[in-house]
């Protein structure tokens, strides 16, 4: 049975205390002087450049601690070919806390064509270049060079989706845990604060690293499973019809321990008879087995197998997946070579007084003075913005979000985030008046949950939401209207935009939410992720069908007719996600026309670590069902040209697209739809001429010789299979 957390504020504080809140936590040794600190409990070492604002993951951790009593100081995005960068504030007493910053640093730096980004968002100026490639693993090892003996945990997003063997887009291939990777002690997954404290606390008493090893929220490497547990063999898809008991491989182990603890008088009797060995049970007969949920784990197939086979990877996910509900949830472990990853169940989501806590230090909403006047892109765009909850109940399956923060919404209390508000209006410079958002992850999940604690307790569902919404999941968005009710009321604020992405097949249900968003929070455009048009793509994102996309249109144009005011939807499309096809993407555009929309803010599907639409593009079956080598594969656009023809019939209106669509309908025997009639996509190549050209006989931009496309750029993206 899953016990209570401890509340995150009740450990005694550290002896630090004393030294109070540090205006800025320090990042050169002559703040660390001016503090009145001979050294660092705990160093934090980051990709992103250190902004001192609740929406930047070291700033919160780092404040975190800090309220623990314990100093914390921070090495921001150092050079890491020079060792030097990693001892600038000397050696830490408890250990060094590692993460790649507020993205994956691969993601940060590449885009989905695997092209270089030319800027990074949490850089100053915005400068590429400043954080390596898979950043936990130089950072880490790193950290480990210069003072050996110094415990690393690693963290933050990158680590999370990174804690077994994960396919790695940008290498092609299955990569290991990045625990092993990085030779990091421990792995601090999803939202860390209650297990960076617990554990914090433990080193500050003097426990060691092996006295915790059950710690929610952590994976860490052990040699083999605990004596005791038992374990549910998950490392096959296809059992056979009769399953005979599994060979128990420690039982030899265990018999020549027992038999080693023996006295010296030969008397055996009372030799190891609190050790049990290690159980074995056949996944398919987990049920009819009378297993205790706290000694129970889960075996996913090793890092080598899943290397090998991309069906048993899709498995491996599938498991990951539903083994997210931290109030059942069980440990999952995953042999890489000689290790095991033990990768423990998630953390208690916080309780609301503790999120409150958690957003009320004393931040000073701005970059370290450090960086003088420089910009930093990712700060401008949240710095009038406040996230009101985490987590997402969503389940999309190319997001990574539900992986990261879970499915269970954690939230603020309305006085917390109407304080940020007014901390915004009276602190942060260049403050006008508006609030660029409210929200979070998603902008009108706050408040939403289930009905039933014990039915919470026990679900499995990897959305509330898909394929219908769950009868058990409370739908009314009465405390986010309220919410936005007050925060309007605050004397200085003019207006409140909504920027975060509304979940609109939630919204149709509170027709009065909607009223008050479209009245009061628009501006004239209002961003919505219908992400595709044809239902078997929206079942491999476990998105609704367009049937919930009309009506909430119908009561957006309702409602701005009602408040006078002339508004837009601007729905956001993928492409190229697993399971789409070349005709699929047609038919989009076929939609997209009759609407008369011109969409430009277009994405290409980008296969990131751990989410289950990763699984699909890698093994090309559908981990969304059971597994069986049987089962029917899916189709992927992979290659660089099949993703371009799907990126172009999103933006079919723009010229430099019209070459290639053209070629592709006719081989798709639709040439119907090239010409001017009104049912037309594209027009006709001489069409096409006369409209582009500056001047009669020029041929079209973007056309090769003879008005036919160009051929530049064929090479795959990736190698068809």
């Amino acid at each position: 049975m899953t016990q209570p957390a401890q509340h995150l504020f009740s450990y005694y504080p550290y002896w630090a205390e004393c030294f109070g809140t540090a205006p800025f936590l320090p990042m050169s040794r002559e703040e660390m002087d001016v503090l009145g600190w001979d050294s660092c409990d705990v160093i934090l070492v980051t990709g992103d450049a250190y902004v001192d604002h609740p929406s930047f993951g070291m700033a919160v951790l780092g404040r975190l601690l800090e309220a623990q009593g314990f100093r914390v100081g921070i090495i921001a995005q150092p050079d890491w070919n020079n060792p030097e960068e990693f001892k600038k504030l000397g050696k830490p007493n408890l250990y060094f806390g590692v993460t790649a910053g507020n993205m994956d640093s691969l993601i940060n730096k590449y885009t989905a064509d695997l092209k270089v980004r030319s800027d990074d968002a949490y850089t100053p100026h915005g400068e590429p270049g400043k954080r390596p490639e898979r950043a936990v693993i130089v950072y880490s090892q790193k950290c480990r060079q210069v003072y050996k003996d110094v415990p690393v945990v690693i963290g933050g997003i990158e680590a999370s989706l990174r804690r077994i063997a994960q396919y790695d887009y940008w290498s092609d291939q299955i990569r290991r845990s990045v625990l092993i990777d990085s030779g990091a002690d421990v792995l601090l997954y999803g939202n860390a604060e209650r297990a960076l404290v617990e554990l914090t606390h433990a080193l500050a008493e003097g426990k060691t690293l092996d006295d915790l090893q059950n710690l929610r929220g952590t994976a860490i490497v052990r040699n083999a499973t605990p004596a005791g547990w038992t374990e549910v063999d998950s490392t096959r898809i296809d059992w056979p019809g009769h399953i005979d008991q599994i060979p128990n491989p420690y039982e030899m182990k265990d018999t020549e321990s027992m038999s080693c603890s023996t006295n010296n008088d030969g008397d055996d009797s009372d030799a190891a008879d609190d050790i049990m060995p290690v159980k074995i049970v056949p996944m398919p007969l987990q049920r009819k087995a009378d297993l205790d949920p706290d000694k129970t784990c889960i075996r996913l197939p090793s890092f080598e197998k899943v290397r090998n086979d991309s069906a048993l990877y899709a498995h491996a996910s599938r498991v990951l997946h539903q083994e997210a509900n931290p109030y059942n949830a069980r440990p999952l472990i995953q042999r890489h070579g000689h290790q095991e990853v033990w990768v423990n169940p998630p953390p208690i989501p916080l309780e609301t007084d503790e999120m409150d806590s958690v957003f009320g230090f004393a931040y000073q909403r701005v970059p370290h003075p450090s960086y003088g006047d420089a910009k930093i892109p990712a700060y401008d765009m949240i710095r009038f913005s406040v996230n009101i909850m985490r987590g997402c109940f969503g389940g999309c399956t190319f997001c990574s979000i539900t992986e990261h923060e879970g499915r269970i919404i954690q939230n603020r209390s309305q006085e917390s985030i109407l304080h940020e508000l007014e901390e915004i209006r009276d602190k942060v410079p260049g403050f006008t008046g508006t609030i660029s958002d409210l929200g979070g992850p998603t902008a009108n999940m706050y408040r939403l949950h289930c009905k039933s604690e014990t039915i919470l307790k026990s679900c499995r569902r990897l959305s509330c939401v898909f394929p219908t919404i769950c009868k058990n999941l409370e739908t009314s968005h009465k405390h986010t209207t309220a919410l936005y009710r007050a925060a309007r009321k605050i004397p200085g604020i003019k207006r409140i935009a909504i920027a975060s992405g509304l979940r609109y097949d939630l919204a149709v249900r509170d027709p009065e939410y909607v009223r008050e968003l479209v009245t009061h929070h628009v501006g004239g455009l209002l961003k919505i992720a219908p992400e595709h048009t044809e239902e078997n793509v929206l079942n491999k994102m476990m998105k609704p069908g367009m049937g919930t996309y009309d009506a909430f249109k119908k009561m957006f144009d309702k409602y701005s007719k009602e408040a006078g005011k002339e508004q837009y939807l601007v729905p956001y499309f993928i492409a190229a996600h697993p399971g789409s096809e070349n005709k699929d993407m047609m038919n989009l555009a076929l939609w997209l026309k009759r609407q008369k929309m011109r969409v430009d803010q277009v994405q290409t599907f980008y296969p990131s670590p751990m989410s289950l639409a990763t699984a699909m593009y890698h093994s090309e079956r559908d981990p969304l069902h059971r597994m069986s080598y049987k089962s029917d594969k899916i189709y992927i656009p992979r290659d660089l040209s099949q993703r371009r023809v799907q990126k172009a019939f999103l933006r079919y209106h723009d010229p430099k697209n019209w070459p290639l669509l053209r070629e592709e309908l006719k081989a798709m025997g639709r040439s119907d739809l090239i010409g001017n009639g009104p049912k037309a996509l594209v027009p006709g190549e001489e069409d096409a001429m006369l409209r582009n050209s500056p001047r009669p006989g020029f041929a079209a931009k973007g056309a090769g010789k003879g008005g036919k496309p160009a051929t530049k750029n064929k090479r795959p993206l990736r190698k068809p299979r």
